[in-house]
């Protein structure tokens, strides 16, 4: 399956972003929370700086979930009988998630973090 223009590299990308969002759970979860993430950023009037890190935490974390998405879609592909190797492949893509997603959390907790110490 190899796109023959330019047109068609976007329509698979957009497919895979599709099936992605339909089918993961926590791929919509991380979207609709870094949605809310950035809409207090704004609110905040956070500065461009801030916004730019906070928002790249945020893709960084929906990167790493494609990514997981696709690791997962391939070890299942060549076998849904337990294989210890497999396992170990789905969990380091889990893990790769949660780091990207520890790390959001910390540019999170350093941004928001003194505007909320200012507020009380």
């Amino acid at each position: 399956m190899q796109a023959r223009s330019f047109k068609e590299s976007f329509y698979y990308a957009f497919s895979g972003l599709r099936h992605t969002w339909k089918t993961q759970r926590n791929f919509r979860l991380h979207v609709l929370t870094g949605i809310l993430i950035l809409s207090a950023a704004f609110l905040l009037r956070l500065s461009y700086v801030e916004i730019l890190l906070i928002g790249s935490a945020i893709f960084s974390v929906l990167v790493m979930e494609l990514i997981n998405t696709a690791l997962e879609t391939a070890v299942d592909m060549v076998t849904r009988d337990f294989h210890p190797l497999a396992f170990i492949a789905k969990n380091v893509g889990a893990a790769a998630v949660l780091l990207a997603a520890l790390y959001a959390l910390l540019v999170g907790l350093v941004v928001f973090g003194r505007r909320f110490v200012n507020l009380f």
